[in-house]
């Protein structure tokens, strides 16, 4: 099982959550988009933790079976049609989420949320929380 995680679910994960931590280890691989470290990476520098916090993310990703998911022109593509999908339906959800519903659907994995809004997303798998 290949899982996608969002940001409020590494955030779960730190917080001691035991149900998200045995849904992680049944995974066979976890991948974290970019746009997931990006918000990870806003929210360190305005704590107060910001090397604690830098340093469990760095050995979080170095783990194996753990990746990160990239940018790309598919990713883009996807981006694109996505938005425009959802003002056709009139359920927008917000930029960043639409970037990683891109990047869950291209690799074909399972986006692991607590955010109600990706279910609509369509051709979204999603496991939510």
């Amino acid at each position: 099982m290949r899982l996608t995680i969002d940001t409020n679910i590494y955030a779960a994960l730190k917080s001691g959550s035991m149900h998200i931590r045995e849904l992680l280890e049944k995974a066979d691989e976890i991948l974290v988009p970019v746009t997931v470290l990006g918000e990870l990476y806003a929210g360190f520098q305005i704590g107060r933790l910001t090397e604690k916090n830098m340093n469990e993310l760095d050995e979080f990703l170095s783990k194996p079976g753990i990746s990160v998911i990239e940018f790309d022109k598919d990713k883009s593509f996807r981006y694109g049609s996505l938005i425009k999908e959802l003002r056709k339906q009139g359920t927008p959800i917000p930029s960043n989420d639409v970037w990683i519903a891109a990047s869950v659907m291209d690799t074909g994995s399972i986006l692991v949320s607590r955010d109600k809004h990706f279910k609509n997303v369509p051709g979204l798998l999603v496991r939510d929380l």
